[in-house]
């Protein structure tokens, strides 16, 4: 995603105080936490997940000896409109191990980071680390299915360095996470195997790896897509295109982001609504009290239960 941080007023402001909070955090945990390591006083991890879903995985990795803590979390906001705070600031001033998306869809992050210069922290950019050219169309890289197995394991590398009498901890954690991701995967090849090449159509590219991967044809121009996810208004052809998808029932389900939401998304949504094709909503931030697993097998099985029954689930919970 084409990312804005907002209001540079409220970003020259967090950058300014950084240095200031930087120095005022501390790297202990709380009691319950720390105690883990055999005193109340002992010293865990600090880190920073710039989206909350990289911030709960490096916390399943890391476990007791890591506190971590994701920048952008509310479900209920489009990150398009996402602007750096104070909080944020310090946040990222504390950390020793920072975990952020890249091809632009957080540069705010680097900004944070420059400002704050920590011989200590360990910054892992998940596009750049796994091969992502700064070309990559669809940053959203969390819905692609082999993203997470090999972030979990440059967490565990990472946490390893700085805490190296726990590297057997971090390893059995990724070989957990790893295991712990099965059963959403066996319910993406049901899906590709009863219902190959159904067609969806979406409202952005934010789920289209995890589409790809389950074998859905999504119909969707990708001028269309590209125009949504960087805030700009399709191309009447592209609307155009998009309705005749839904007026002639070409697609099977429409994929809706509930955090980018426009007129013309909106549009759609009532369109969908009645010509009678199901809708699963889908987000950019892990909603609330779930894991990163969790969340991709809620989102499988609304798709599932879509493709099935018709059925609509147009958000996560």
């Amino acid at each position: 995603m084409k990312m804005t941080v907002g209001s540079g007023m409220a970003m020259a402001g967090a950058l300014a105080l950084l240095a200031t909070l930087a120095g005022c955090g501390t790297t202990e945990n709380n009691t319950s936490s720390a105690s883990a390591k055999g005193t109340s006083n002992a010293k865990v991890i600090q880190a920073v997940g710039a989206e909350n879903e990289y911030a709960n995985v490096i916390q399943q990795i890391g476990g007791k000896y890591v506190s971590a803590t994701g920048i952008m979390s509310d479900p209920s906001t489009d990150p398009h409109d996402y602007e750096a705070s104070t909080k944020d600031a310090a946040l990222v001033g504390n950390a020793t191990l920072v975990v952020q998306n890249g091809v632009g869809y957080d540069d705010f992050m680097s900004k944070l980071e420059s400002s704050s210069p920590n011989s200590k922290r360990a910054v892992i950019d998940v596009a750049s680390a796994l091969g992502y050219g700064k070309d990559t169309k669809n940053p959203h890289l969390w819905y692609q299915p082999d993203t997470m197995p090999k972030v979990a394991q440059l967490i565990a590398d990472q946490l390893a360095k700085q805490d190296p009498s726990e590297k057997s901890y971090f390893d059995a954690n990724v070989k957990k996470f790893d295991a712990s991701l099965s059963t959403w995967k066996q319910e993406m090849d049901n899906i590709k195997s009863k219902y190959p090449n159904a067609g969806v159509a979406v409202t952005e590219p934010v789920a289209d790896y995890w589409l790809q991967a389950t074998g859905m044809d999504i119909k969707t121009p990708w001028s269309f897509q590209a125009a949504i996810m960087n805030g700009t208004d399709p191309s009447p052809q592209d609307v155009k295109t998009q309705e005749a998808l839904f007026n002639n029932h070409q697609i099977k389900v429409f994929l809706y982001n509930q955090q980018a939401i426009t007129d013309v998304t909106k549009k759609f949504l009532a369109l969908a609504k009645q010509d009678h094709i199901p809708v699963v909503g889908v987000y950019e931030t892990m909603p609330p009290n779930h894991t990163y697993q969790s969340w991709m097998e809620a989102e499988t099985k609304a798709l599932t239960a879509a493709l099935e029954n018709g059925t609509s689930t147009e958000t996560i919970s």
